[in-house]
């Protein structure tokens, strides 16, 4: 059976834990990261990016020259810390709270980060995940949790992304979040995983219809990555062996992960459309 991955989201800690303590710890960029001015003038929205992956993704976009806001559900003291590492560059950036299981709420949220931008956005970062904790069957996964989880996975991206496309102009990208569980589903986390294969044909099925109005639609795969649902979904056992399935023989950092979306939000990648770019430490799609 395959751990879990990412996500809800470096040199300094490559075995993603201390040695010893069982303890996840995770590296985002703060000090690592440097910039190159790849995102200059860019307004971008990412979901999901108090933590994690999205931060890792907010401090590279913010040291990429972009003005950045983040949305989060709950962690406010994260969602602060993040927004501060965004401002210290010298960008605009908010962080707004929001719960994407909410149709209404994801208009908002656009409606709130495009204002704050000063009204415009070129990369939406759909990034933000629920994921229940692992269960021993699927009789486990109850009506409750399987509606959160698509709801705020999979309608949540899709009403985000709707309210989107009234701000987004040619030459603006968007770029979803799945997983390798989309391709190597772990049985205890089935519905999760469901939700990530729904995104892969989602980002496939969008950027036919967007790239030819000039939008581009790619998604990332994480494998393993150490993250804060990564604790919260597994017992001290599983973290163990965490990552222990790449080719690397360990688990990625956050920080590892910020040159893909960097990549995917630039100009580098303007002939790039309806790729799922994996970054899973070799393990194959």
């Amino acid at each position: 059976m395959r751990p879990n991955n990412e996500t809800n989201a470096g040199r300094g800690a490559p075995e993603g834990r201390s040695k010893g303590e069982g303890e996840v710890k995770a590296d985002h960029g703060e000090t690592s990261y440097r910039g190159s001015g790849r995102l200059a003038g860019r307004a971008a929205l990412i979901t999901g990016g108090d933590s994690g992956i999205g931060r890792a993704a907010a401090i590279a976009f913010a040291r990429e020259g972009a003005d950045v806001v983040i949305a989060y559900h709950a962690s406010d003291d994260d969602a602060q810390d993040t927004l501060r590492l965004i401002e210290a560059e010298g960008r605009r950036g908010a962080a707004l709270q929001t719960d994407l299981a909410d149709p209404r709420a994801c208009r908002e949220l656009v409606a709130r980060a495009v204002e704050a931008l000063g009204g415009r956005l070129d990369v939406l970062v759909n990034n933000a995940a629920y994921q229940g904790k692992a269960v021993d069957s699927f009789e486990q996964i109850d009506e409750e949790r399987l509606e959160r989880t698509f709801k705020t996975n999979v309608l949540g991206t899709f009403h985000v992304t709707r309210a989107a496309l009234a701000h987004l102009k040619p030459g603006a990208s968007i770029i979803n979040v799945t997983s390798i569980q989309a391709y190597h589903p772990t049985p205890s986390i089935v519905d999760y995983s469901s939700t990530k294969g729904a995104l892969t044909t989602f980002t496939h099925g969008l950027a036919k219809e967007l790239g030819p109005k000039g939008i581009r639609v790619n998604a990332i795969a994480p494998g393993p990555v150490v993250t804060p649902l990564v604790a919260k979904s597994m017992g001290q056992e599983a973290l163990g062996t965490f990552g222990g399935s790449t080719v690397l023989k360990r688990p990625a950092q956050p920080a590892e992960l910020a040159p893909a979306f960097v990549y995917l939000a630039s100009d580098e990648s303007r002939f790039v459309v309806g790729e799922v770019l994996r970054v899973t430490g070799g393990e194959g799609l």
